[in-house]
């Protein structure tokens, strides 16, 4: 690549950096706006396929009842966690205190002054509270503008087929946008259908273990689990240390806290590290230290709600980058293990061949790879 070509990509790349940053309070409503319509229109699609002998469900139908399911479901939760928000936030300064005197109370081989520093740093539940509460209330805040962002896409999805046939078949590549859209589509579906599945799976066991030892406000740490297992790697941890905090500033010893730390673990290892990935598969192939390093990023730009879109973000990046041979290298390089997945073209074929083939698999092989 030419010095000059790279000096304006890196520009180009900077530029985009601080607009995200700078247009957060725009940006990030209509991002989640995109998400909840890419969600109703699933959802309305798997009541499309539900048949009762020969008659079907009209598409209308199916696409109210999805708006309806996910109003009911955002309404309640909104008021499940308005009712229990009160109790919690009540309690969370008296577990500061118990918490703070069981780490000064371990016979710890530091100076006095700095672990009282690093407990006051480390330990401070009521600004983590504090932080997620700001979170939620500024999405919550921003609800009229995401409602009316919604209604505009839906009113815009019927000619989407035709604007993309607008500009892209005089140049001959309306099919390879479909087929990108197409990959994106399918892959998004299954990566948020797997979590899905795999977060309420998870919070379920969890707050049924949580009930079953007592542990306080367990609805609350049993849907704070389901949520935080869609941030990767780092989210999993924090949803098992978290209630074992909260286990510990709860009761007298230390029985309840290491019962919740190995319950809570043992479920995230199983469902984390075995089940979803037979369920994934190798289907999305992400390098595991690019994504901690997205998860970085897109926590500086949007805070807690780009943590929970980096992996979409970068599945959606990944595909687009693979699709152009100038941009493929950068593909291999974000994912696992260098095998990407592209169309049997004879660009890319006639890419490879440029190449050498060096570091690049055979198109026929990198499209057989799921």
């Amino acid at each position: 690549m030419k010095i000059p070509s790279f000096a304006i990509s890196t520009f180009a790349v900077v530029l985009v950096l601080y607009l995200l940053i700078v247009g957060e309070a725009l940006l990030l409503p209509l991002v989640i706006a995109i998400a909840l319509w890419y969600l109703i229109n699933t959802l309305a699609a798997v009541f499309a396929k539900i048949k009762i002998g020969a008659f079907q469900f009209p598409s209308i139908v199916c696409g109210l009842t999805s708006i309806f399911t996910f109003v009911l479901l955002i309404w309640g939760l909104i008021n499940f966690l308005g009712g229990s928000a009160d109790d919690v936030m009540q309690v969370i300064p008296i577990y500061q205190e118990n918490l703070i005197e069981r780490f000064q109370n371990l016979p710890l081989v530091v100076v006095s002054a700095f672990q009282d520093q690093l407990l006051t740093d480390w330990i401070n539940l009521p600004a983590y509270a504090t932080s997620v509460a700001s979170s939620f209330a500024g999405i919550l805040a921003s609800g009229g503008l995401i409602m009316i962002y919604v209604l505009f896409l839906f009113l815009e999805q019927g000619n989407v087929d035709q604007k993309i046939t607008a500009l892209f078949n005089t140049s001959g590549s309306e099919d390879d946008v479909r087929k990108i859209i197409s990959r994106i589509r399918n892959d998004i579906q299954k990566y948020i259908s797997i979590k899905m599945f795999t977060s309420s799976l998870t919070g379920l066991l969890s707050y049924t273990f949580l009930r079953i030892v007592e542990v306080d406000f367990a609805g609350v740490w049993g849907l704070l689990i389901f949520l935080l297992n869609f941030i990767p790697t780092v989210g999993s941890i924090i949803a098992t240390i978290f209630p074992a905090m909260i286990a510990l500033a709860q009761s007298d010893g230390y029985t309840l806290f290491i019962l919740v730390l190995t319950g809570i673990g043992v479920l995230q290892m199983c469902i984390g590290n075995i089940l979803e990935p037979r369920l994934m598969g190798n289907s999305f192939n992400l390098s595991p230290i690019v994504i901690l390093l997205n998860l970085g990023l897109w926590q500086y730009i949007w805070g807690i709600p780009g943590m929970f879109l980096c992996v979409p973000f970068l599945i959606i990046l990944t595909i687009i980058l693979s699709h152009f041979p100038r941009t493929r290298p950068i593909a291999i390089i974000l994912s696992s293990d260098g095998r990407l997945r592209v169309p049997d073209d004879a660009v890319f074929e006639q890419f490879n061949m440029g190449s050498g083939g060096a570091g690049l698999l055979p198109p026929s092989q990198d499209s057989n790879k799921d």
